[in-house]
């Protein structure tokens, strides 16, 4: 596979992932030095400081690259690789016959493991298909509105208001208790609510116009309504995630407002498990010296399995090739 040098300075994940995907062992140790130490630091806060949390990460590594062949690369390989990493910590918490707890309630490991097999049906192959990726098309266009949403008020600095609807989106609080949590009027609140799902239904109508998905196949009344479809594809995509640097300069006290106080929303009220595990990877030089051990071992237990993800992605190619040949 030829790889785009202009990659490595727009999307250096995609650019290492590129690398992986071809076999090149010094990426996939970059791969490893680059996110070992969020990773790390999400295993730990959920599963303690022993030598469980290293196991589950080995586990996730190995289970990127066995699923590599099937990541899309129009998803963010952080969420990605967090969303392995939950569901090796939910084998784990279930071998230890302890349920995970989160900070609202809900199950954080909402991702399907890669390969997760299919409840019994007695529908077709094709009718499956069919529907499934009618549902991935309602699932990106969704994503996509949503992630406008979230910028527009971003540009806006309407973080206050951006707080309302993640609270409403993501976390699933009803009115009153985010005007309770938020010390706002429940009327504004309401008022919030109300004008983000006419700019959902909006965005929505405009991605049916232009062809992004079938309105027949799934209502824009629907979509714009259906709370619990809307926080699976918000944590799904972890859509108000902060950017790591952003978290950096909340450390180094070099945020302004608004942005500040969203930020430590975020981290604090929301208790969003990904950006926390950023936080702690950022804040604990304790860790510094073990991070050089750490990185070798998980290189050296996974990098055999290189070579062989590399055979696989060739003969998809030439697959793909040959097929399109015989068009």
């Amino acid at each position: 596979m030829e790889s785009d040098p202009s990659i490595s300075r727009d999307d250096p994940d995609l650019y290492l992932v590129r690398q992986i995907r071809a076999g090149d062992q010094r990426a996939w140790s970059q791969l490893i030095a680059r996110y070992q130490g969020r990773l790390l630091a999400f295993a730990r806060a959920r599963l303690g400081d022993g030598g469980d949390a290293e196991d589950v990460l080995q586990e996730t590594l190995l289970g990127f690259i066995s699923s590599l062949r099937h990541y899309d690369e129009e998803r963010s390989l952080e969420t990605y690789l967090f969303a392995i990493l939950r569901y090796k910590i939910q084998e784990q918490l279930t071998r230890r016959k302890r349920a995970p707890q989160t900070a609202f309630g809900f199950d954080a490991a909402d991702d399907a493991p890669p390969g997760a097999l299919e409840p019994a049906t007695r529908e077709t192959p094709s009718s499956i298909a069919a529907r499934h990726e009618s549902a991935r098309t309602a699932s990106r266009v969704l994503a996509g509105v949503l992630r406008t949403l979230i910028e527009e008020l971003r540009d806006r600095d309407k973080l206050d208001d951006l707080a309302v609807v993640e609270l409403l989106f993501y976390v699933g609080l009803r009115n009153k208790d985010i005007a309770e949590r938020l010390g706002r009027d429940e009327k504004a609140v309401a008022g919030v609510k109300f004008r983000a799902i006419g700019r959902l239904s909006a965005l929505l109508e405009r991605a049916a116009a232009e062809g992004r998905f079938d309105p027949k196949a799934h209502s824009i009344e629907d979509l714009a309504n259906d709370d619990a479809t809307i926080a699976q594809v918000w944590r799904r995509h972890r859509l108000s995630c902060l950017k790591r640097s952003t978290i950096g300069a909340h450390l180094l006290g070099a945020l302004d407002e608004p942005w500040e106080s969203y930020t430590r929303f975020h981290l604090e009220t929301v208790g969003c498990l990904m950006c926390r595990a950023n936080l702690d990877d950022l804040s604990g030089p304790e860790g510094e010296a073990a991070r050089p051990r750490l990185q070798e071992e998980l290189f050296a237990s996974s990098v055999g399995f290189l070579s062989r993800t590399a055979a696989m992605e060739s003969v998809d190619e030439t697959s793909n090739a040959e097929s399109r040949k015989s068009k």
